[in-house]
């Protein structure tokens, strides 16, 4: 169990790929200006990275060292296929809006660089949890930034959510007179926003750190 906390925490927090390793920053910057898009393309991604991570644990034993990149990106690959055609089956007003983007999740570096970091070298079960924390931080700083975005720029909260449930609406936060910031929901928006996100979680380790760091400088003059 404590590896498993462990796995968690630093997926979702010390080492997030979004705010902390900057991976898949093409997805996060162009998918992220509204939640439903967001948590779209994020729950793709949780999918494949759990998947991968769980069926390249499950086969390291069989695949050659000297072409394990090739099969991982084949069974990466693979699994985007299926994410892909499941979307275009059953929610096809979305697929429509994230287009080439979910294809393009085989691109994603997360994905790759967690296969041969930990799931080619730990257990099923944890490299399965590994990938879908990794991909669950992900999501969650693309969710951030799709709310931070979607509100600021247009002023509501879930446009788009009639492609996931035909009778639902989108919830109007602000003023129906508010006129938006179109800059907000262009990709100058998603800088600035997760700037913003880069900045509060490296504040919030500081703060962590400063007691710390006083007992470390206090020791000295104490001895």
């Amino acid at each position: 169990m404590g590896l498993y906390r462990e796995i968690t925490w630093n997926s979702l927090w010390k080492q997030n790929p979004g705010l902390v390793q900057l991976l898949g920053m093409c997805p996060l910057l162009a998918m992220s200006n509204s939640i439903v898009n967001a948590a779209g393309l994020g729950l793709a991604t949780v999918f494949v990275m759990g998947m991968s991570n769980y069926a390249v644990a499950l086969l390291r034993s069989f695949i050659p060292y000297e072409i394990r990149i090739p099969v991982f990106i084949l069974i990466i690959a693979a699994l985007v296929t299926i994410v892909d055609f499941a979307m275009n089956a059953w929610l096809h007003d979305l697929y429509l809006v994230l287009g080439i983007f979910i294809p393009l999740i085989v691109t994603n570096c997360i994905v790759l660089a967690r296969v041969e970091a930990f799931a080619a070298k730990n257990a099923a079960v944890a490299s399965l949890l590994d990938g879908a924390m990794m991909g669950l931080g992900l999501t969650l700083v693309l969710v951030t930034l799709g709310a931070v975005r979607e509100l600021i720029g247009q002023g509501t909260l879930f446009t788009g959510i009639e492609m996931l449930i035909p009778s639902a609406k989108p919830l109007q936060i602000l003023s129906p007179d508010y006129p938006g910031f179109l800059v907000a929901i262009l990709p100058p928006g998603a800088f600035f926003v997760l700037g913003m996100l880069i900045a509060g979680r490296n504040w919030i380790e500081a703060r962590k750190a400063r007691p710390a760091k006083r007992e470390k400088q206090a020791a000295p003059a104490t001895a």
